[in-house]
């Protein structure tokens, strides 16, 4: 495809090259050069790799001939679903995303990106090295303070998340009819389709000062993401859009002053997955580790700070699921305390002062399935169905004096 108007809904189909190969309205190859300029027919079905007009795609079916251009035949579309596309095929895949193709928008002043891939290896500041294939974004900035907080903010967040994405994509052809009829497909519809994200994580965060937060959660995002990663079913591009956005999210009483650090290595995965029987249902995993962490609590109160990321996966600019992935760090004091401890050790911490104290780590998995999801040409999604929310805590230390 050349190019495409996403307001008339007109696209520009280029000239097919000889020795290649185009989808036909059922999914399959035809014959190299039949869907070329003047041979384009109603009915069939585009599948394209991001194109101007189309940034994230496009997935459609032509509806009319209008004429030839300059640059191809120019035609009248109208949104169509992979099962027209795929039909009884099946198909399936599992693409790391280059972390060098992310469109990257840094909210905040001091945030740097970095990346490593084969061949073209970039270092991270200070000449951390980043695992292959992996994207780091690293952080830091004062916390403002929050409206309606008890105290003025005197605090700062620093650090840094690294993801390996992967983006994950199947489709099993052969499902009856009767699981189409609400899409108007003609297609059999598929018997079992997912579409998720996956990847491994690695944080390394700190919070110092005197936060001056609410008991209401706030969130200071810090980074947007974005890559088109394209998954090829034969001769079909299968277009997968991704969008992450890195934050900070802090709540409490807006009293305790803390010197906090976390280290967290683990995986994650989150997407819906279809079948004849049981519709959509969501997928939702998640196993952290917690290195060594350094904490001070100073005067009773509480403090709970999360960095996350949120990730959005769709396909062809159809939104189908969104995943909120957040390590947390948890601090709670009564009286007047001061405790010092590495995280697991399982040792006493240092305490000086009286009163009692508790330190906690935990993450929060949670997200959505969405209505887009009928891209598939499964039955439509009524409402978004949550991916419930996977919540994990545990106990780092705590101290008595």
């Amino acid at each position: 495809m050349k190019s495409y108007d996403s307001h008339t809904r007109r696209a520009v189909i280029s000239t097919v090259a000889k020795g290649t190969s185009s989808p036909s309205p059922t999914g399959t190859p035809t014959p190299a050069g039949t869907t070329a300029p003047g041979r384009t027919a109603v009915g069939d079905v585009i599948a394209s790799a991001p194109a101007p007009g189309a940034p994230d795609g496009l997935l459609a079916k032509v509806t009319k001939v209008i004429g030839e251009t300059a640059d191809g035949t120019e035609v009248q579309t109208a949104p169509t679903t992979l099962d027209t596309l795929l039909g009884g095929d099946d198909a399936k895949g599992t693409v790391p995303v280059d972390p060098a193709s992310f469109d990257v928008e840094r909210l905040l002043p001091d945030v740097k990106v970095s990346w490593a891939k084969t061949g073209d290896i970039h270092s991270g500041p200070e000449g951390t090295k980043v695992p292959l294939g992996s994207l780091r974004v690293d952080v830091a900035t004062k916390v403002a303070t929050a409206e309606g907080a008890a105290a003025s903010a005197d605090a700062s967040v620093s650090g840094f998340v690294q993801v390996k994405p992967e983006v994950d994509f199947s489709y099993g052809g052969g499902a009856s009819t009767a699981a189409t009829a609400s899409t108007g497909s003609t297609a059999s519809g598929p018997g079992a389709a997912y579409l998720g994200i996956s990847g491994d994580w690695t944080s390394q965060w700190a919070l110092k000062g005197r936060a001056g937060a609410t008991a209401k959660p706030v969130r200071l995002p810090f980074a947007k993401l974005h890559a088109d990663p394209v998954l090829q079913v034969g001769p079909i591009p299968v277009v997968v859009n991704l969008d992450l956005t890195c934050y900070f999210e802090i709540s409490g009483d807006g009293r305790v002053t803390v010197d906090v650090e976390q280290d967290l290595k683990g995986d994650f995965k989150a997407g819906g997955t279809f079948g004849t029987a049981a519709g959509w249902t969501p997928v939702n995993e998640s196993h952290m580790d917690s290195s060594p962490v350094r904490t001070s609590v100073t005067t009773a109160g509480s403090v709970k700070a999360a960095l996350g990321a949120q990730a959005t996966v769709g396909l062809y600019g159809a939104v189908g699921v969104t995943a909120d992935l957040a390590p947390y760090l948890r601090g709670e004091a009564a009286g007047t305390v001061t405790a010092t401890t590495p995280a697991g050790s399982g040792t006493k911490s240092d305490v000086a002062a009286s009163g009692s104290w508790a330190l906690y780590g935990g993450l929060d998995l949670s997200g959505t399935l969405q209505i887009q999801l009928a891209i598939f040409g499964t039955p439509v999604i009524q409402h978004a169905i949550p991916l419930g929310t996977l919540h994990r805590e545990w106990k780092l230390a705590d101290g008595k004096m």
